[in-house]
């Protein structure tokens, strides 16, 4: 009968030819209960990474596009900016940089040709732009013209003058009220987005250089970032331009007499001889449109008038010229005296039919605007 041999006995006998036995410790079997805690475990985990991953994902992606300068708390600043828009200061002015734009648009290489008051009819005739259908049916011809003819300083019947006067300015008005409602547009279209691109807020930046807006107050850009009534306008331009008659108007495009101490101008006839204001001059009639409108929504002179036009937007109302022309009594010498002819031209003339007049589109951006 065989003897059986031990584990013990083998271990040794294999040490000695120079080999290490251990014996293996078989496992516990594992309960069906800690089966199911392990399972539900694993589960758990993975269902946590995927619901996390996507968000920690999106917050990096954020923190490395997105600086806070980018941030917008959306609808809450846009309720505030509607809400409080007319309680802020609108006092404080950069002027550094008002005019930059306009003086760089003015310096644009020009194709202007000065066209004689006969031609111009003729082009007003045969693309039948006249005042009566405009009145009418509220549409206005894109006709643009760079400068005044000289001939129009020989029209010896007033409402002739008056009425080819109005259709080379109407347009002009128009044309930059237009792109002031695609501003205020995109304005509310950046305070109304969840997050603001890095093209969105250098938009503002611009636009709070150009309206002198300090500490980018955004309640003050909404302000001062507005139209100017069509008949305000024109009738202002009548009256400081002599219905296209004045030096300031033939000779230097000039519609509405502002004041430069720098740059170029011209110097009034009946200016003392120590006097160093001058009227601006430019070198199309648009540029002048664009100056004139960038004075009344930014000079503290006219804080009033911005805050008179601010309430009427709030009260859902329309840019009353009437009303609004009341703040302008420091926009000459004479005050008060101002305000008063500037409504009677406005009155005589049946300007304010030209208040809710649309441009007919020459772009796609402008259809939006008809």
């Amino acid at each position: 009968m065989q003897k059986k041999i031990s584990f013990f006995e083998i271990k040794k006998y294999l040490n000695k030819k120079g080999f290490i036995v251990k014996k293996k410790k078989l496992k516990t079997q594992v309960s069906g209960l800690d089966n199911i805690s392990r399972t539900f475990l694993s589960s758990l985990i993975i269902i946590s990474i995927f619901f996390i991953a996507p968000i920690a994902i999106n917050l990096t992606k954020n923190k490395m596009i997105f600086s806070k300068d980018y941030k917008n708390n959306s609808k809450n600043d846009l309720k505030k900016l509607l809400e409080n828009g007319t309680t802020k200061p609108d006092d404080e002015l950069n002027k550094k940089f008002l005019y930059e734009d306009i003086l760089t648009f003015d310096e644009q290489p020009t194709d202007a040709i000065l066209l004689s008051a006969a031609t111009i009819e003729e082009l007003f005739k045969s693309t039948n732009y006249n005042l009566e259908d405009i009145r009418k049916n509220k549409l206005v011809k894109p006709i643009s013209l760079d400068l005044l003819p000289k001939e129009i300083v020989k029209i010896e019947n007033t409402k002739k003058r008056k009425d080819f006067f109005i259709q080379i300015i109407l347009p002009l008005v128009i044309d930059e009220n237009n792109s002031i409602k695609l501003d205020r547009m995109k304005l509310f279209s950046i305070l109304n987005k969840n997050k603001n691109t890095k093209d969105d807020q250098n938009w503002l930046n611009m636009k709070f250089k150009q309206y002198g807006v300090v500490n980018k107050d955004l309640s003050t850009l909404k302000i001062r970032m507005d139209e100017i009534p069509v008949s305000m306008a024109i009738a202002q331009a009548a009256k400081e331009t002599g219905w296209g008659t004045s030096r300031f108007a033939q000779e230097g495009n000039a519609l509405f007499g502002q004041w430069t101490w720098s740059g170029e101008g011209i110097k009034p006839s009946g200016a003392e001889d120590d006097s160093t204001h001058k009227v601006m001059k430019f070198r199309v009639l648009q540029a002048s449109v664009k100056a004139y409108q960038r004075n009344l929504n930014t000079h503290s002179s006219y804080k009033g008038f911005r805050s008179a036009r601010a309430e009427l937007r709030d009260e859902g109302k329309k840019l009353d010229s009437i009303i609004l022309s009341e703040y302008l009594d420091k926009y000459a010498e004479t005050g008060k005296e101002y305000v008063k002819i500037l409504q009677q031209i406005i009155r005589q003339n049946n300007l304010t039919d030209f208040d809710d007049a649309k441009l007919l589109p020459s772009s796609k951006d402008l259809k939006s605007l008809i």
